[in-house]
């Protein structure tokens, strides 16, 4: 290789500026190359050799030609950085706007999924009161459980055991009261309760049913269930009933004898044997003051009656009432009061004492019930009654029939007078022992006897589902008296008849039973609504009552001029 080739390859990159050397350019003639592969450099001829890298005028063309390519790319470049830049934009916006559109469908998903929500709340709500509204059934709490129309839905639901539901099935119970078809949920979820509903609606069964799906099997944890009830005939029905419903299941259920039995029996080393007591208030007390027995261990306390049980005086069981709630000590004790009537300071007891309560009546307070035909007959006298009672037997009735009177002596009177009449009489009051007493109930439930005589102790609960006719041949002290007298016959949704004798001297008490008469849409004159009302510092009867809190005797006179 020659100095020449040597020169040319290392001038061969050389730039040449011709708009700035243009004279020299001319002077060594250097042209533009019109070799591909020179790649856009200027050379230059510095040897003479005529090799040259082009002319000047196609330099520049080319020049201009590559920086207009240069501006056009430069402009195309940008434009497709603007595209994509807007593109991006746009993306990011669809982007945004199905992010948006995702969550406003989401939004008004959960929108319609609430509105759907309340709309099917609203609707079952609707039917649970058009349930409760056909029923007459009124509700008084918070979060009450909704009315079971079916024995059925308790099994689904509550974990009825099928041998008590078949039990049931038995017993021909198919189809709830409205009573049950409210209480008995309640109980089921654990609530106290206070329930009034009229004679014969099946107010036993509200309460025993819950009570054998609490319990669910026996156990050897001692009583876990206790029923109160007013009379010992009340308390045997209300045995019979819990025996029947859990036959098959192994619950023992006891009610407790004589109280010098239940001493024996109840030893504290016996009380694992029990898993429901029934008793009544004065044999629990009697024990309880002999530490003979334990309610520690009660988880529910079932007061029958409750309005009897809270009165006060020698009549009431309010003392025992108390000392039976001390001895349940269980701090899991729920309790549950059960009456065809309520009385105002059992109520606003409940209300105090009570852990979250729930009331439930059916149909109106303190009401008789509308399957009874009842009538008021009057008999000027006392001697007109006795006529009366002699008048209904010889235009013949239909057996069996309840009579009640004020007291045990008035009933032995009038047992005397009837016993001669030629029909199946008997009596029962507190004063006959436990046995005569079953063997007279028994007697009755069979038709042995067509009529029985009796005071206030059957006024209470007895269910004598035969019973066609109930006279009331000495007048009834008050409206609540009134009730659960005629309690006795129409029950269960069978008919059935009342009559009332009344006197001059029973004026002052005819306006409330006649209000109630009335209430039951039966007729009664109008004169009989428009007596004056009587007020509490007024009595109808002269006595002597004695007030034991103040050692004090008060004299109360007829109201009556």
């Amino acid at each position: 290789m020659d100095a020449f080739d040597l020169f040319r390859k290392l001038g061969a990159g050389a730039k040449f500026d011709f708009k700035r050397f243009g004279k020299d350019a001319e002077r060594f003639k250097v042209v533009r190359s019109q070799e591909k592969d020179v790649t856009d450099h200027y050379g230059i001829d510095f040897f003479g050799t005529g090799v040259t890298h082009g002319n000047q005028e196609q330099r520049e063309e080319e020049e201009e030609k590559h920086e207009e390519e240069g501006d056009a790319g430069a402009g195309k470049r940008k434009r497709q950085d603007e595209e994509k830049t807007a593109k991006k934009k746009k993306e990011d916006t669809q982007a945004e706007g199905s992010i948006w559109q995702k969550s406003k469908g989401l939004k008004e998903g959960r929108d319609r999924d609430k509105t759907s929500m309340k709309r099917l709340q609203h609707l079952h709500q609707e039917k649970v009161n058009r349930v409760r509204t056909q029923h007459r059934i009124n509700v008084h709490g918070c979060d009450v459980p909704d009315p079971v129309c079916t024995f059925s839905e308790l099994q689904s639901e509550y974990g009825l055991n099928p041998r008590v539901l078949q039990n049931l099935s038995a017993a021909g119970l198919t189809v709830p009261t409205p009573i049950q078809m409210q209480a008995i949920p309640l109980m089921m979820h654990g609530r106290e309760l206070l329930a009034c509903a009229p004679t014969g609606s099946g107010k036993t069964l509200a309460f025993c049913l819950p009570l054998l799906t609490h319990l669910k099997q026996p156990a050897n944890l001692g009583i876990r269930a206790l029923v109160i009830s007013p009379t010992r005939e009340l308390a045997s029905q209300t045995h019979r009933e819990l025996v029947r419903l859990s036959e098959g299941v192994g619950f023992r259920v006891h009610i407790l004898d004589k109280a010098s039995m239940a001493a024996r029996k109840c030893v504290p080393s016996s009380n694992n044997k029990s898993d429901i007591l029934i008793s009544t208030p004065n044999r629990l007390v009697f024990l309880l003051k002999q530490d003979a027995l334990d309610l520690s261990s009660v988880e529910w306390l079932v007061v029958d009656e409750s309005d009897k049980l809270f009165e006060d005086g020698r009549s009431g069981f309010r003392d025992q009432l108390a000392a039976v709630f001390q001895a349940c000590s269980s701090p899991r004790v729920r309790r549950a009061l059960y009456s065809a009537t309520c009385a105002p300071d059992v109520e606003q007891w409940c209300r105090l004492n009570l852990d979250n309560l729930v009331s439930v009546n059916i149909g109106h307070r303190n009401s008789a019930v509308e399957t009874v035909e009842q009538k008021l007959l009057f008999v000027g006298t006392e001697n007109g009654k006795l006529l009366a009672v002699r008048d209904i037997i010889k235009k013949g009735f239909l057996p069996p029939m309840l009579v009640f009177v004020q007291s045990i002596d008035r009933a032995r009177e009038l047992f005397h007078e009837l016993v001669y009449e030629g029909i199946n009489v008997d009596i029962i009051h507190a004063d006959r022992t436990q046995q005569q007493r079953d063997n007279v109930i028994s007697s009755f439930r069979s038709g042995d006897i067509w009529v029985l005589i009796c005071t206030a102790l059957l006024a209470r609960g007895i269910d004598f589902k035969g019973v066609n006719l109930v006279l009331n041949y000495d007048f009834p002290t008050s409206a609540v008296e009134y009730i659960h007298r005629i309690g006795r016959t129409g029950r269960a949704g069978r008919t059935g008849r009342a009559v009332t004798f009344f006197t001059e001297d029973d004026k002052p008490l005819l306006r409330s039973i006649a209000n109630v008469i009335k209430q039951a849409g039966c007729p009664v004159p109008g004169y009989m609504v428009g007596f004056k009302k009587i007020h509490s510092n007024c009595y109808p009867l002269v006595g002597v009552v004695t007030n034991y809190s103040e050692q004090k005797h008060y004299i109360f006179l007829d109201c009556m001029v």
